[in-house]
């Protein structure tokens, strides 16, 4: 194993004691597949403790990064001064209380009510972060009113759009969120729904999570749903829960987003 080298009073942990034991990774080499990174990071801090979970990811945002969970503060911070700057892949790593408890912790720590109530939080953190994200990607998107139209002329009429005649009551309403990424309410939009099923059907699905309401079908539309639940929790969880589930003879697969405010 090459020299670890520390660097001291760079890190400074968190309050919280369930925080301390996860720690946070960064600057790991992007192109190694992630069953290799994780194999090399759990040699590496198996050392200094047990690991009682390991997350490492592909998608963009989490690339370059891993969160490694211990059983006990100490080895935390152990692992964060001793490992500190040590190359892995030719890169070195770059260590960190993690700010935010993991799921691990809190599953080892709490009852099972703790547990799902910190996915539903963490979920629904996540879920307001794309749609503003989504929301700032549109608004660079969004063109500037028509600035490069000739200064002198007969201007010409503009053809009337289909729908011409409804106006958006948002002054901003060029830049509009894609529905995956709406932030989080608690009215779902069910869509891609198979024709033969009816109230009762959805509530013997929707009707499993906390705080079911109803549900509301569209006259003269088939294949959509309206799931309302008294608070933002219980529709995260039937989100959660429920999107991507097929459902019928032909296994349609219906899809689940937060209804547009």
């Amino acid at each position: 194993m090459a020299t670890i080298s520390a660097q001291n009073g760079t890190t400074n942990p968190p309050n919280a004691t369930s925080v301390l034991m996860a720690v946070r990774v960064k600057n790991l080499e992007e192109s190694i597949k992630i069953d290799q990174l994780k194999e090399a990071l759990t040699e590496i801090f198996s050392e200094y403790g047990n690991v009682i979970d390991l997350v490492a990811k592909k998608n963009l945002k989490a690339k370059g990064q891993a969160f490694i969970v211990f059983e006990d503060t100490e080895a935390a911070e152990r692992a964060i001064k001793e490992v500190q700057g040590f190359e892995l892949f030719e890169k070195p790593m770059l260590l960190d209380y993690a700010r935010t408890q993991s799921d691990a912790t809190v599953q080892r720590e709490g009852n099972p009510e703790e547990f799902e109530s910190h996915k539903r939080r963490r979920l629904a953190e996540k879920e307001r972060k794309q749609a503003h994200e989504a929301a700032e990607a549109q608004k660079k998107l969004k063109r500037p009113a028509a600035s490069n139209a000739p200064e002198s002329g007969p201007l010409r009429p503009i053809k009337a759009s289909r729908g011409a005649g409804l106006k958006s009551s948002n002054p901003g309403a060029g830049a509009v969120v894609p529905e995956e990424y709406l932030p989080p309410n608690k009215i779902l939009f069910v869509q891609n729904l198979p024709e033969d099923y009816d109230v009762d059907s959805l509530t013997s699905i929707f009707g499993r999570f906390e705080g079911f309401r109803e549900v509301r079908l569209v006259p003269g539309r088939r294949g959509i749903a309206f799931v309302e639940y008294e608070a933002e929790a219980g529709a995260i969880s039937a989100k959660e829960n429920t999107a991507g589930m097929t459902l019928g003879e032909d296994n349609k697969f219906i899809k689940v987003v937060y209804q547009r405010q």
